[in-house]
């Protein structure tokens, strides 16, 4: 009769194995960051963003800022030096179209999603909680040059809050740049058609007919009008309180709470439109509301450029490596779209648009957007200095100047081509190894007979 292993027996035999097994299962590998220090990169060429390029001087980097650079720049006594002979020293970039963090394996495994909430109405929630700092995404992401994203909810008519990270990090409170970025608004599409080759619209149809779509639609933008005008009056009336304690102590709501920073104008509203129509009716939403509108998605934001300029309107372009989405639009509509917001005078960012797994493509995204039209310049600009002004952290992040955060990638070419290696990296002004879980299998099965 064979032997019976214990199920506690059988345990015990794989614990010395279950480290091992359970991080091959998660993917995740994200080495830490070394410590703050000063460090010296010296002989490099060094692309500022913000300025002319420099064909060979020095990038200072002392307690987690840039401390100086350019051509004569000094290193500073005991400074680590990295020899930049050949080397290109860039500004990191900021992928503002992402939801990095928040979904793991979309497909299939949903206890790895936290993208989005029940309901429609969610202002109170963070995407600052649901991130996962050990989400596999971080590593593979940061190794071509994304130092920072902009990881954003989604769902319902406001999704929740936004929250800009550094990729690197053991904790959320770690990564935090800005923990509550901006306001995810989705406002409920009008009419019918617009969807991918004559799809998309008809879904509604099947639901009811176009008036009972109307009616459904006015009902929820009329909830979000009461309940942006509940968050005013709400903080008015704690204002009123804080000035004269004789009056009622106001009650307190923490989705109204939510939305104080976004009825005043102190932080953007992240609104998610495609279609020109939609484009202007959420540009004419935040006019009503007095609200601080950012366009995200922007696929036919080259339609209504004009209007954009006019109202001086930016766009978190996210469409640029999307198939053509009506039957008789030419092949590169979304390749060429950045160069006609650029001709238009539009404010405009390049993001990739993935939920994480492909962050990773956006340099190559603003490469194809240099390839139809865009400049160079201009290319890199849309996915480092452009996209931190218009989410309103330019003054840290974004370019190489003096004081600003160091988010550096040193490269061995050009930063959006393929074929370029990431050979030096730091977040905040810490090293950061670049080793991800794509690096792990590959030296793991690159010897498999």
């Amino acid at each position: 009769m064979p032997r019976r292993t214990t199920v506690p027996a059988a345990l015990a035999a794989l614990l010395p194995f279950l480290p091992a097994v359970v991080g091959a299962q998660l993917g995740s590998y994200n080495p830490p960051p070394g410590a703050q220090g000063t460090f010296a990169i010296r002989g490099a060429r060094i692309v500022p963003v913000s300025g002319p390029d420099i064909a060979s001087g020095t990038v200072v980097v002392s307690g987690g800022r840039i401390a100086a650079v350019g051509a004569d720049a000094a290193v500073p006594a005991g400074a680590t030096v990295i020899d930049g002979a050949g080397l290109t020293v860039y500004p990191g970039m900021f992928d503002a179209g992402t939801s990095i963090g928040l979904s793991e394996i979309p497909q299939g495994a949903p206890s790895t999603v936290d993208v989005s909430e029940t309901g429609n109405f969610n202002p109170n929630a963070q995407a600052f909680f649901g991130v996962n700092p050990q989400s596999a995404h971080v590593g593979v992401t940061r190794v071509v040059g994304i130092t920072h994203v902009l990881s954003r909810p989604s769902g319902g008519v406001i999704s929740g809050q936004a929250t800009l990270l550094n990729l690197a990090g053991s904790t959320v409170p770690e990564m935090s740049v800005v923990p509550r970025a901006a306001l995810v608004v989705e406002l409920p599409r009008s009419g019918f058609g617009g969807g991918r080759f004559g799809g998309g619209g008809f879904a509604f149809a099947a639901a009811g007919s176009q008036q009972d779509v109307q009616r459904a639609r006015t009902r929820q933008l009329d909830s979000l009008r009461a309940m942006l005008r509940d968050a005013d009056a709400y903080q008015k009336a704690h204002d009123a309180y804080a000035k004269d304690k004789a009056l009622p102590r106001p009650r307190q709501d923490v989705v109204l709470s939510a939305l104080v920073p976004y009825v005043r104008r102190q932080a953007p509203v992240l609104f998610i439109a495609d279609r020109a129509p939609d484009i202007r009716e959420a540009v004419a939403f935040a006019e009503e509301m007095q609200l601080r509108p950012i366009i995200v998605g922007g696929r036919d934001a080259w339609q209504v450029g004009a209007f954009l300029k006019q109202k001086d309107v930016p766009v978190l372009l996210s469409a640029v490596m999307d198939l053509p989405s009506r039957e008789d639009d030419p092949y590169d509509v979304n390749f060429a779209s950045p160069s006609k917001l650029a001709a238009a005078g539009v404010r405009f960012a390049i993001t990739s648009g993935d939920q994480g797994a492909e962050a990773r493509n956006l340099p190559y995204t603003a490469g194809m957007a240099s390839a139809f039209g865009l400049s160079k310049a201009d290319a890199l600009k849309a996915v480092t200095l452009w996209p931190a002004q218009i989410l309103g952290v330019g003054d840290r992040l974004g370019s190489i100047e003096v004081g600003k955060v160091a988010n550096l990638v040193v490269t061995d070419g050009d930063l959006l081509e393929a074929r370029t290696r990431t050979r030096h990296l730091f977040i905040a002004g810490r090293p950061v190894p670049l080793d991800s879980k794509h690096t792990d299998l590959n030296d793991r099965f690159k010897d498999r007979p």
